[in-house]
């Protein structure tokens, strides 16, 4: 069974008096498996909110279905396996980080008396001992950022929602963070994660998916999507002249491989970019440079960021804007 399953989902907002309708979702489906860290990406307007909304119960569908824990979104009874932690969130100025949370356990249905213990390990989690009787209204932002992830996972939860938890948080809190999001994984927890910076993403998500338009565009394994088909970098101990790139090679054993047919190109003296169709084409390369008398040192397969296939997938989308 999936932690979350999207099917065929729509949201239409209705327009006012200018009668103009705003797809904010357009037959959206993924599906999110347990205990696994999943990343949703996509630009401002993309309809990431609306979807966490939505399968929150926050904001009803126009058409299509889906699932949490196994529930449809429609059974409020979910609601307490659940933790959610809003983009810019607010608490209540006048009270103390130990009382937000106990009030939101309260909310969740605890005794104050049971909240304690577990109040203390949260706080101590996020690393926020120090101020757990400091008022709410003088904390900094990734003060706040921390509350609210303790907030989250106040009455262990199996699945939760993340909007943006590393905003405002510098390198150092973000590497714990991720940190507490790894341990959550491994202890079953399957953890939605919606953020901007995608290098966050990268480092901690098992799968992301990259939306634009209310309409997936990409979904997958970060490797499987960062990773460029039959494309290399070759680093060699010696340098390669610029007349190795340039020159007519051809294969005695194939009439197809020759450098007319790959794309080579000379990043530095010592490494070159490879693109070629299969690996008859890459031995061949292989095999040129050692006639040459250029020893290799490294080959691996040419690997894109989470950035710029994201960058590549919404200008494509867009007709080629940005």
């Amino acid at each position: 069974m999936n932690a979350i399953e999207v099917k065929e989902l729509t949201k239409v907002y209705k327009g006012g008096k200018s009668k103009i309708e705003v797809t904010a979702l357009n037959n959206f489906s993924l599906s999110v498996s347990k205990g696994e860290i999943f990343g949703l990406l996509g630009p401002n307007g993309a309809g990431k909110t609306t979807l966490i909304k939505t399968l929150l119960g926050i904001v009803q569908p126009t058409t299509g279905s889906a699932k949490l824990l196994g529930k449809p979104i429609s059974d409020y009874r979910i609601k307490n396996r659940i933790g959610f932690l809003p983009e810019n969130h607010r608490f209540p100025n006048y009270l103390t980080a130990e009382e937000t949370l106990k009030y939101f356990s309260q909310l969740g249905g605890n005794s104050p008396i049971n909240s304690d213990k577990r109040i203390d390990e949260l706080l101590s989690l996020v690393r926020m001992s120090e101020w757990k009787k400091l008022k709410v209204g003088k904390f900094s932002k990734g003060m706040m950022q921390r509350l609210g992830l303790a907030q989250a996972m106040m009455n262990n939860p199996e699945l939760i929602f993340l909007d943006e938890p590393t905003d405002g948080i510098d390198p150092i809190g973000r590497k714990e963070i991720r940190d507490i999001l790894i341990d959550l994984k491994n202890n079953g927890t399957t953890i939605f994660l919606n953020s901007h910076l995608l290098s966050e993403v990268e480092l901690v998500s098992d799968r992301v998916a990259i939306m634009d338009s209310g309409k997936l565009l990409r979904m997958g394994r970060v490797d499987d999507l960062t990773t460029t088909k039959e494309a290399y970098i070759i680093e060699t101990q010696n340098p390669i002249s610029p007349d190795f790139v340039n020159a007519k090679y051809a294969s005695p054993s194939s009439a197809e491989a020759s450098f007319d047919n790959i794309s080579i190109k000379l990043e530095s003296s010592k490494k070159l970019s490879v693109n070629v169709k299969d690996n008859l084409e890459l031995n061949f390369v292989i095999d040129s440079l050692r006639k040459n008398g250029i020893n290799i040192k490294t080959i691996s397969i040419q690997k894109n960021s989470l950035e710029e296939l994201f960058v590549s997938l919404i200008t494509d989308e867009r007709g080629g804007k940005k």
